[in-house]
Parts: structure tokens; C-alpha cells; sequence
């Protein structure tokens, strides 16, 4: 069996007469176990969450907005993409958390560990497992599900993305069995033949430059003052550029970090507010330590890093999420051509996000995900 028909993918211009009937002819009849949808903010969220209901009625069934695709020709926007999980191949089950408000850590972990236990038994022949989270982009709410989620994780690779609504910033949904939400969240956790490997990269380092968050609102990922001054305005200082300077290239170009046990990881922000604060894409607070980081070569990296996925076998599929501010970078730098390139020889799938899940931690600027392989293969980390 090929690639393709344990894990098909197909793509569809939002600008396409019956776009909803094209892509799932497209996508085929399956049978799939899972129907991950990747929809534009301009498409037609809940005609198209319909048809695929009645497309692919055993199938579980769900999906995000986006900040833009990633098709089998690389970065591209206003399409949907549709990634079906052959159920010859994969077993699945969905936790709809409907209501981020109201997240109770003890519930979602047994929940979690519940579903785990159902999809394990009696299922040696499908001895790989990993989960794939989609969470509201604007919730402000992914620190908090990242970490009751590892409550019921345990080792299982678990990757995912935040919701998208392009660069506006306005609305974002979430979909589960044909119904478009907001302020929730959608974990699949999928049980296969395929070995299975969690993806993570940036090509961000830190530099020498620090400074301490001395006023935040953590509940809003507000930062109101930098090193006692005005955050934009200590912030654009420490870059050395004007206050007036700072737009989201800035942002994407000069990312903060903070350092957690022996790894840094990136605090990126969203914008300037109007009052001169900063608001962040994950979690901050007052006291921390950051550091300016700066970006190494982005096109370079990504493929030498997607290249060494391709040991000990092609994968059959690599499913990425990958931070918007990524594509603003390579926008503003004239890489996206040699970008999307790097990404099409490597036939990644996936969306351009408002923040990323990896394991137990809410990050920004990186590329997450999940690296699947023939079934047979043996990884390195299971000799």
C-alpha cells in the first residue's frame, strides 16, 4: 500500500465552484478513521464540515481555521486542505473540550487516559500511538490544556496547533462532527501500524541581550513593562529601532525566550497594543526571564532538518504545524518561494497556526508535528 492511500491528502481552491464536492472526490471514499479539515477563514466552514460528514460517515471528522496552508505545493492560502487516516491503517478517537473555561486538569486526564485504554486493547497488531490537538488560536487557554492533557499522555507523542484566522486576529473555530465552535478544543488520538514520530524545530538562538518582565497580566499574555520602562518602548530599545519601527516582521524577526530546564523556548509576541503593552502568543508573567533571540538561516534549517527524517525510511506522511510567524519571516525576507519548495519536496501537509503543542508545552516560531513511517519500519528509538 502506498502513501497516499494510508494517508490521503487533497486540497481545494476556496475561489472553486462546489468546492465541498471537489475535495471529497479529491480525498476518495476511504474508509477513514480520521478526516482532519484545514479550512481558509474564507471558506464555507459549516457546508463543508457537512458534505464531509456525509462523505465519510465512519470517520471521525474534524478541523481548524488556519493563518494559511500548507499544500502538496508548499505555503498557500484561501484553500482547504482534507487529510484522511486510512482506517486499514489507524483506529481513532476524539476529547471535545467544548468549553476552555472550564477545564478541570483531573477530568481531562482520565478522559484522556480512558480513550487511551479503549483504543490500546486488544490492538497489538496497531502497537504506535500519538495525539493531534487543535485549540482555539484566540483562547488564550492552550498553557493551561497543554498541561492537563500531559496528565493523560504519558510517553505518547502528542503535537498540535492553535487555530488561525490569517493575520486578523479576530475569529477562529474549531470543528467536531460538523459543528463549527469557538473557545474550544479537539484532541485526536490515533492508534496505528505506523511508527510514529513527534516533530519540533525553530532555527531561533538566544543571544546575550536579557531582560525581566517586571509587569504582566498573565490571564491576558499582557506585558505591561520590560525592565521597569514600557515594554514597547524597552523593548524596540534594547533592538535598538524606534518605537514606531515595531510591526509583526519585527516580532517574527526578534522573538523572546525563555529558558525552561536546559532548552529555550520561544515567547513570541503578537502585536503592539495601542497603550504601548505587548500581547504574547503564549503564556507570561511578571518575573521572568527573556531573552532576545535571533533568527539563523530559516530555509537551511528547516531542510536539513526534514532531511533527517527520512531515515531509517521515506515517511509515508509528515503532518506540521507551523507557527505564522514563520510565514511572516519568510514573506518579509523573500523566502517564501525557496520555503515552500523545501516543504514540497518533503510532501508536508499541514496549517500555518497562532501557537504550537508540543508534549506538555504551549510554544510559538516552531514547526511541530507528526512524522509517520511504513509500517515495519523500526526507529531508532525503539532499538
Amino acid at each position: 500500500m502506498t502513501g497516499d492511500q494510508i494517508v490521503a491528502r487533497a486540497s481545494v481552491s476556496v475561489r472553486e465552484a462546489d468546492v465541498a464536492g471537489q475535495l471529497t472526490r479529491a480525498l476518495g471514499p476511504g474508509p477513514f478513521a480520521l478526516v482532519l479539515l484545514l479550512l481558509s477563514p474564507e471558506a464555507d466552514l459549516t457546508g463543508i464540515a457537512g458534505a464531509a460528514r456525509s462523505a465519510w460517515p465512519m470517520a471521525r471528522v474534524v478541523g481548524c481555521t488556519t493563518a494559511g496552508e500548507i499544500t502538496g505545493a508548499g505555503y498557500e492560502e484561501e484553500t482547504i486542505v482534507a487529510i484522511g487516516f486510512s482506517s486499514r491503517h489507524f483506529l481513532a478517537e476524539t476529547l471535545l473540550i467544548p468549553d476552555l473555561d472550564r477545564l478541570s486538569r483531573n477530568d481531562i486526564a482520565a478522559d484522556l487516559l480512558q480513550i487511551r485504554q479503549r483504543l490500546s486493547s486488544g490492538q497489538a497488531a496497531l502497537p504506535y500511538e500519538c495525539g493531534l490537538l487543535l485549540v482555539d488560536g484566540l483562547s488564550v487557554r492552550e498553557d493551561e490544556l497543554a498541561a492537563a492533557l500531559a496528565g493523560g499522555a504519558g510517553n505518547m507523542p502528542l503535537v498540535g496547533g492553535s487555530a488561525g484566522d490569517g493575520t486578523r486576529f479576530e475569529r477562529t473555530f474549531i470543528l467536531h462532527d460538523g459543528i463549527a465552535m469557538r473557545h474550544a478544543a479537539v484532541l485526536c488520538v490515533l492508534r496505528s501500524d505506523c511508527p510514529v514520530r513527534a516533530l519540533n524545530m525553530d532555527h531561533l538562538h538566544p543571544t546575550g541581550v536579557r531582560m525581566v518582565v517586571t509587569d504582566a497580566d498573565p490571564s491576558a499574555r499582557i506585558v505591561r513593562q520590560i525592565n521597569g520602562e514600557p515594554a514597547a518602548q524597552e523593548y524596540a530599545r534594547l533592538l535598538g529601532r524606534d518605537l514606531a519601527m515595531l510591526d509583526s516582521f519585527t516580532f517574527a524577526a526578534y522573538p523572546l525566550a525563555l529558558r525552561i530546564g536546559a532548552r529555550h523556548h520561544v515567547r513570541a509576541i503578537q502585536r503592539m497594543l495601542p497603550s504601548g503593552e505587548l500581547l504574547f502568543f503564549s503564556a507570561i508573567a511578571s518575573g521572568v526571564v527573556l531573552s532576545l533571540t535571533e533568527a539563523h538561516d530559516l530555509v537551511g534549517h528547516l531542510s536539513a532538518g526534514l532531511e533527517r527524517l527520512r531515515a531509517p525510511a521515506e515517511p509515508v506522511a509528515v503532518l506540521a504545524f507551523d507557527c505564522i510567524l514563520r510565514r511572516i519571516e519568510g514573506r518579509e525576507k523573500q523566502l517564501t518561494d525557496k520555503v515552500s519548495d523545501v516543504l514540497r519536496r518533503h510532501r508536508v501537509w499541514g496549517f500555518s497556526t497562532y501557537g504550537e503543542q508540543i508534549g506538555p508545552m504551549h510554544v510559538n516560531h516552531t514547526l511541530t508535528g507528526c512524522v509517520f513511517y511504513p509500517p515495519g519500519t523500526r526507529l531508532e528509538e525503539e532499538a
